[in-house]
């Protein structure tokens, strides 16, 4: 107990000295999220290669922007590409032209993007912790640095954010917009913009970092009403609304409509529920506000629009959103609790802690939360956050587990704000006798419940990876995909990793020792990261996509000047991405026969044409050994050229 306790006053005594020197709780705090973003976002980002289907879709429709210099259409495969709009193509050609056209240019768009979401999102958490010490008059800085620290890493290293950072789509970027546009609106409906000098905890609370304001200065600075004379008489909302505009702008230039949508549900749902709707809507300047996000994001599709007319209107605006909406699109239909297990795998292992911290919120008592001052209302605005994404595409007729992307940065803030109640200062400096937090803290028959149930989900996610070849399908581009996995050695260690996470949060729940456990979960994960995620990363790249990407380096020298490439039986978007050549995509067997025949009769010079295909395909076509000449072979692909002499005379019955 001793020991206990000696560890934690050298915890606090450490907090404290960096409380009061602003220069060196800049630095911790640069460096935790350096270190935080390295891992999750950085280490080995471009080491691997591009994923099929969807990332070189992304990375070639960038490529042609920055090759051909047309900034507004899109195009892959000399087709229109009207999936998403602009800004993705735009951020990646940037890559392109800083660092070259590579794979750590293709995805360094999601990396940073979410790594500023993460920065963003812990000083939030610090100015509101900070805020929340001043009105209760004391002073915890191991509180407020702890709880900031793992929001972010909870943010970071999860594996739905990973996933989505990692990859070159446009999914983490609406995110990052998204989730940044939000924390920006909650702190400029919070500070009304008159603060942001309690960011990193860097001594403003008081005189010295540690001592409290006068009593007018406290008081003044937490009225809600407070609003400096040149923000009242100014024609524009103050610089977190203004920033709000600005990346909801870029939400709907990442993503379409859906960007200005869903932060307007929130927002509205939010202020409806505390009864401020008119109050803010005034404050924020809105008609301003919306004169900024159409100039920001209007010109591209008016431009875009202008260009390809209504062939763009029905497939972005058609297709691509009101059709994805209210009918499955590409067959991605799922159940109505689709979502539920999307958020407990996705955000796993702390997922399991959702629950109660959302009920820790007791979200239903309004009089109590409307009767708070604006930034206590922060963990209600997180869960209208949460709750509104996942209600919005439960609806949603098309569902895919990247659509409640936006909502996990929500669910770590939840989260984090739960563990805060536990990171209490061993002294604290306490001037007034009443407590002013928002939400109780939490009972510890809630905390236990949720701790054993952790216990039983890591013990269940170990046992499943154990037996991960039992419940995987097959790859058909990789024909012995269990022996590989199975001799690779790892699902073994990621199951030794979440069983020891399991015993080691069992004894921290006998023992009683509650702040630890998350902490737990965290080092379990960023073991799962390095010890298995990576070398697994490696193993698919290894076998699934570096045949293809050598075959594109054979197509690059093998290829005759306008020798069409015929893909049969698949589509593999990242061939058109490394060989830069346009790919025929031809699906069965008797379709490509019936092709290359009708080029024969042509006479088109070169008088042959590439053929890459599966060997199950390529045996189907049933050409005889003379009628093609076999170029190469890698992993279950087959590259052939076929010329047209041994076609023009063939009959081929394929049954």
């Amino acid at each position: 107990m001793r020991m206990k306790l000696s560890v934690k006053h050298t915890v606090d005594r450490w907090f404290n000295k960096i409380a009061k020197n602003p220069a060196l709780s800049v630095a911790v705090s640069i460096l935790w999220l350096m270190v935080v973003g390295w891992v999750a976002f950085g280490w080995n980002l471009g080491n691997t290669g591009l994923i099929d289907e969807t990332e070189p879709l992304f990375a070639e429709a960038s490529r042609q922007m920055f090759v051909t210099g047309d900034w507004i259409t899109p195009f892959f495969n000399g087709d229109t590409r009207f999936d998403k709009p602009a800004l993705i193509y735009w951020c990646q050609a940037i890559a392109y032209h800083l660092i070259g056209v590579n794979e750590w240019a293709v995805r360094l768009p999601s990396a940073i993007a979410a790594f500023g979401l993460v920065c963003l999102a812990f000083y939030t958490i610090q100015w509101y912790l900070a805020k929340q010490d001043e009105l209760e008059q004391v002073s915890r800085p191991t509180r407020r640095y702890l709880t900031s620290f793992i929001a972010a890493a909870l943010m970071a290293l999860n594996p739905e954010t990973i996933i989505w950072a990692r990859t070159g789509v446009s999914d983490m970027l609406l995110t990052g917009c998204m989730a940044s546009a939000l924390l920006c609106f909650f702190l400029g409906y919070a500070g009304k913009g008159g603060t942001g000098d309690w960011g990193l905890g860097t001594g403003k609370l008081g005189t010295e970092g540690s001592g409290l304001r006068s009593e007018e200065e406290f008081s003044q600075s937490l009225t809600p009403n407070h609003q400096s004379q040149s923000e009242a008489t100014s024609p524009f909302p103050n610089k977190w609304y203004l920033a709000f505009y600005v990346l909801i702008a870029g939400a709907i230039l990442t993503k379409g409509p859906v960007g200005i949508v869903l932060p307007g549900l929130i927002v509205a749902a939010f202020l409806l529920y505390v009864g401020k709707m008119r109050e803010v809507l005034r404050e924020m300047h809105l008609l301003v506000g919306i004169l900024i996000i159409l100039a920001l994001s209007v010109p591209w599709y008016a431009l875009v629009i202008w260009r390809n007319g209504w062939n763009y209107i029905n497939s972005f605006f058609g297709y691509h959103n009101l059709e994805r909406f209210t009918e499955v699109v590409n067959g991605h239909s799922a159940p109505w609790y689709f979502y539920f297990l999307v958020v407990l795998l996705g955000f796993a292992p702390y997922s399991v802690y959702l629950p109660a911290s959302i009920i820790r919120l007791k979200f239903w008592q309004r009089s109590h939360w409307r009767s708070l001052e604006r930034f206590q209302q922060f963990s209600l605005f997180s869960w209208f956050w949460f709750a509104s994404i996942f209600a919005f595409f439960s609806i949603a007729v098309t569902k895919l587990p990247s659509y409640v992307l936006p909502l996990m940065p929500a669910a770590a803030i939840l989260v984090a704000l739960l563990w805060s109640d536990l990171f209490s200062d061993s002294k604290t400096r306490q001037t007034s006798p009443v407590s002013a937090s928002p939400t109780p803290s939490i009972s510890a028959s809630l905390l236990r419940m949720s701790g054993w149930v952790n216990v039983v989900f890591l013990s269940v996610l170990a046992t499943a990876l154990l037996n991960i070849t039992h419940i995987l399908g097959t790859d058909p581009a990789i024909s012995n995909f269990h022996e590989l996995i199975e001799q690779s050695g790892l699902p073994v260690i990621a199951g030794i990793i979440w069983l020891v996470c399991a015993v080691l949060v069992a004894g921290l729940l006998l023992s009683r020792r509650w702040n630890y456990i998350i902490s737990i979960n965290l080092i379990g994960f960023v073991a799962f990261i390095i010890f298995v995620l990576t070398p697994a990363s490696f193993f698919i790249d290894r076998e699934r996509q570096l045949p293809l990407r050598e075959l594109s380096a054979v197509i690059l020298e093998a290829k005759q000047p306008n020798e069409e490439l015929i893909m049969l039986g698949f589509k593999k978007p990242s061939v058109v991405f490394y060989s830069h050549i346009h790919v025929n995509y031809l699906k069965f067997p008797k379709e490509a026969v019936e092709h290359i025949k009708n080029q024969a009769a042509k006479g088109l010079k070169p008088s042959s044409v590439l053929l890459l295909t599966e060997q199950k395909k390529f045996l189907q076509m049933d050409l005889q050994p003379d009628d093609y000449k076999n170029l190469s072979t890698k992993g279950a692909y087959n590259l052939v050229r076929v010329p047209f002499k041994k076609m023009k005379n063939q009959k081929i019955d394929i049954s």
